[in-house]
C-alpha cells in the first residue's frame, strides 16, 4: 500500500510513510476567534467549543502594555514540562539605537571552543547537557522502573517521574537558550560587522561520535540570535559558505589539506603557522567583508569575549 499523505508522495517529508496523529498535542493556536481578553489584560477566556474557561495571565508590566496598544494576530497555548504558557503574536517593529564601535569579527564555530575569532579570542561552551547527564540518567532509570508494559493508564508514580524528567530536560534547554542570547547580544553589541559560517548542521549530526556535542552546542540557535540583534541595532550580520575555510591559508590563499585532528595551520607557501580555528575565522571574515564591500585590515580589533 502507498502512503496516503500528499507530502510523502511529493518527497517533502524526511521519512516516507503514514503520518502519526498524536492524541496529546503540545500546542493549540487560535487566530482572531475563539478567545477574548479582559479589559485590563489580566485574564483570557477561551470561547471555542472546548470551553476551557477563564485563565489568569501572569506577565511583566512591559508585556501587559504591549497587549494594550498592539493588535493581536494569533494566540498560542503551549504546553511545557512546568505548565502552560500563552503566546501572543503581535505586529511590532523593534528598532533600537546601536552603539557603533568600528570593530568587525569573523566567527569560527567549534566544539573545543564554542567559537574563535580572527584575533584568537575564544569562548568556551559550558556544556549544559554533559553536566546534567548524570541527573538525567538517574531520572530516566526511575521512570523506566515505574513503567509497566501493557498497562493503560500508567500509575501516578510513573507520571510524577515523567514530569521530573521533563523538568530536567527543560532546564537544560533554557540554560542553552539563555547562554546563546547573552553571547549573541554581546557579539553584535561589540562589533559593527559580524560574519559567521553557515554550517549544515543536519548533515554534521550524522557523525554519531559528535552528534550529542553538536546538538548541545546549539550553533543554529546562536546564529539566529545574531541575526535578530543585527536587525534590531541595524548592524551587518553575514553568513558565508564554510567550504575550505579551514584548508585555505588566510595569509596567501594556498590550500593546505588537513584532517580534523590537525589543530595547527602550517602553510608551506608562506611559512605561516597559526591556530586552525583562527585561520578559519580570518577566512570567514574576509569572505563576509567581500559581500558587505568593506576592506579589512588584520590589525582591526574585534570582540574580546565575555566573562
Amino acid at each position: 500500500m502507498r502512503p496516503r499523505d500528499d507530502e510523502s508522495r511529493k518527497g517533502t517529508r524526511t521519512k516516507r510513510g503514514y503520518p502519526k496523529f498524536k492524541k496529546h498535542c503540545r500546542s493549540v493556536e487560535y487566530k482572531q476567534s475563539g478567545w477574548k481578553l479582559s479589559d485590563d489584560c489580566m485574564f483570557i477566556t477561551f470561547t471555542d467549543k472546548f470551553k476551557s474557561g477563564k485563565f489568569s495571565l501572569y506577565c511583566n508590566k512591559e508585556t501587559r502594555e504591549d497587549l494594550f496598544r498592539s493588535k493581536i494576530n494569533r494566540v498560542r497555548i503551549v504546553r511545557r514540562a512546568d505548565g502552560y504558557y500563552c503566546q501572543f503574536c503581535l505586529d511590532a517593529n523593534r528598532k533600537e539605537p546601536g552603539n557603533y564601535t568600528g570593530n568587525v569579527i569573523g566567527i569560527d564555530l567549534g566544539l573545543k571552543y564554542f567559537y574563535k575569532d580572527q584575533n584568537n579570542n575564544a569562548v568556551v561552551y559550558p556544556q549544559y547537557l554533559r553536566k546534567s547527564e548524570k541527573k538525567l540518567k538517574r531520572r530516566q532509570r526511575q521512570l523506566s522502573k515505574k513503567f509497566v508494559k501493557g498497562k493503560k493508564p500508567q500509575s501516578n508514580n510513573y507520571h510524577k517521574a515523567r514530569k521530573r524528567l521533563g523538568l530536567c530536560h527543560l532546564k537544560v534547554s533554557r540554560q542553552r537558550k539563555d547562554w546563546s542570547i547573552k553571547q549573541a547580544r554581546c557579539v553584535v553589541a561589540s562589533n559593527d560587522v559580524v560574519v559567521y559560517e553557515d554550517l549544515k548542521i543536519q548533515n554534521m549530526v550524522k557523525n554519531h561520535h559528535l552528534a550529542k556535542s553538536i546538538s548541545d552546542a546549539s550553533w543554529y540557535q546562536f546564529t539566529q540570535w545574531l541575526e535578530y540583534y543585527g536587525k534590531i541595532w541595524d548592524k551587518a550580520v553575514v553568513s558565508v559558505n564554510p567550504k575550505f575555510t579551514s584548508q585555505d591559508c588566510s595569509n596567501c590563499g594556498h590550500r593546505v589539506k588537513k584532517t580534523l585532528s590537525t589543530r595547527t595551520h602550517v602553510c608551506p607557501s608562506c611559512n605561516a603557522e597559526i591556530c586552525r580555528d583562527t585561520n578559519a575565522a580570518r577566512n570567514i571574515l574576509s569572505r563576509g567583508l567581500e559581500i558587505v564591500g568593506v576592506e579589512w585590515n588584520q590589525g582591526t580589533v574585534g570582540h574580546t569575549g565575555t566573562s
